[in-house]
């Protein structure tokens, strides 16, 4: 069986595809991922077959994001979605994802639901696919409102129709997920164990000068530092947390550089980046932006969290969900009680200055480590990532 694997050039959008993909290339399927050619390296990481589509203009991509300074989160939101995803990209991808079908003949597509050109090809060559989420599963359905216009632009006379319809795999558990109004079936339900057994203890000891205190590890994915939040921001939370009775490991992604944010405390280490799956077994309580890979990874392993949503509405949304479930606390800034309608602004003063007492709330409240813990005994109670593969082998059997 071909599969092809289709994902926007973002790390929060691929993700969720990995354990999927690698998954029925374990199985002795053929994988290759269609991508963005500057997402090259991430798709090599993570070990399978690149096949690079066009990026979207530079240019084209400026003038669009000219235009979020200013607008609600929910109008930045929209924008994004349906200017960035449903315009640019996918008009950018849609002739290499053609060619790609009509020479390999794949035999099904999967692809996450920011992937339009993907969906347009598949309708167009009659290619079963399925969705996999990249966040909660209404989102999904939120995704398809907004791109209606774009893709019947693309020659999609049908719209998003066939797209609410197709088969959706998720690894979010049910009682954290929030389910798509539109959609006619809810999500299967898949788990990924967490990655990586190494120690904490087998770090350079001399990272925290010999201390043994819980360690709390800080990460706002790999967009936030380049979204003129670094050094400031990150700065501003290693302050917080300075002299907090805990050990720091924060990681900044390529787009900051240590070596800006000063002198640190001396219970701080700072990494460009750092496996999670080594990291999150040992760590007593994360400090996230909600984003969907960090916050399942730290739900996978059972820690608590501590969100801190910056720019994106799913981020607010996980937050949310986080807070719901009993696995971690929420922190919005003071006076934008509902960012998802309130103006653009990055955490501030309020956020941080609740932090240091977040932190050490999910470090030592019983109620949210149990919480965070029924949420991994939870997702360890789904069905293995490796069971997608004879779903996917029936769905092809059933189109030929």
């Amino acid at each position: 069986m071909r599969i092809l694997v289709a994902t926007t050039a973002g790390a929060g959008h691929f993700a969720p595809l990995v354990p999927f993909a690698g998954a029925c290339a374990a199985a002795g399927h053929e994988v290759r991922v269609a991508a963005p050619a500057s997402f090259s390296g991430a798709v090599g990481q993570a070990g399978l077959h690149h096949v690079p589509l066009a990026d979207a203009s530079p240019e084209a991509l400026g003038a669009v994001f000219a235009r979020i300074p200013g607008l609600t989160m929910r109008g930045a939101n929209d924008v994004v979605i349906r200017d960035v995803f449903g315009r640019l990209d996918a008009e950018a991808a849609l002739p290499g994802l053609r060619a790609v079908v009509e020479d390999w003949r794949p035999d099904v597509v999967l692809r996450e639901p920011a992937e339009v050109a993907s969906y347009v090809v598949a309708v167009e060559s009659g290619l079963p696919y399925v969705e996999v989420n990249i966040g909660l599963d209404a989102f999904a359905d939120e995704l398809a409102t907004l791109l209606e216009e774009p893709v019947r632009e693309l020659g999609c006379v049908a719209g998003t129709t066939a797209m609410r319809e197709a088969p959706r795999w998720t690894l979010l558990p049910p009682s954290f997920d929030l389910e798509a109004i539109g959609a006619l079936a809810a999500p299967s339900r898949f788990r990924e164990p967490l990655r990586g057994d190494g120690r904490v203890d087998d770090l350079p000891p001399g990272w925290w000068e010999d201390r043994d205190d819980p360690l709390v590890y800080v990460t706002f994915g790999s967009v936030a530092a380049g979204l003129g939040l670094f050094p400031r921001f990150y700065a501003g939370v290693l302050d917080s947390l300075g002299d907090a009775p805990v050990r720091v490991l924060m990681t900044l992604g390529e787009a900051g550089a240590p070596e800006e944010l000063g002198t640190l405390p001396a219970n701080v280490h700072v990494e460009r980046w750092w496996p999670q799956g080594q990291v999150m077994p040992h760590a007593a309580a994360i400090v996230g932006h909600g984003g969907f890979g960090t916050t399942m990874t730290a739900l996978v392993a059972g820690v608590p969290q501590v969100v801190v949503p910056l720019f994106s509405s799913d981020q607010f949304a996980n937050a949310e969900r986080v807070h719901a479930v009993g696995a971690g606390v929420a922190l919005r800034e003071d006076g934008v009680a509902d960012r998802l309608a309130g103006s653009m602004v990055p955490a501030g003063p309020a956020v941080l200055a609740d932090l240091a007492g977040a932190v050490m709330r999910a470090v030592h409240d019983d109620e949210l480590r149990a919480g965070a813990r029924h949420a991994a005994e939870e997702i360890a109670a789904l069905p293995d990532v490796a069971d997608c593969v004879p779903l996917l082998e029936a769905l092809v059997e059933a189109g030929r």
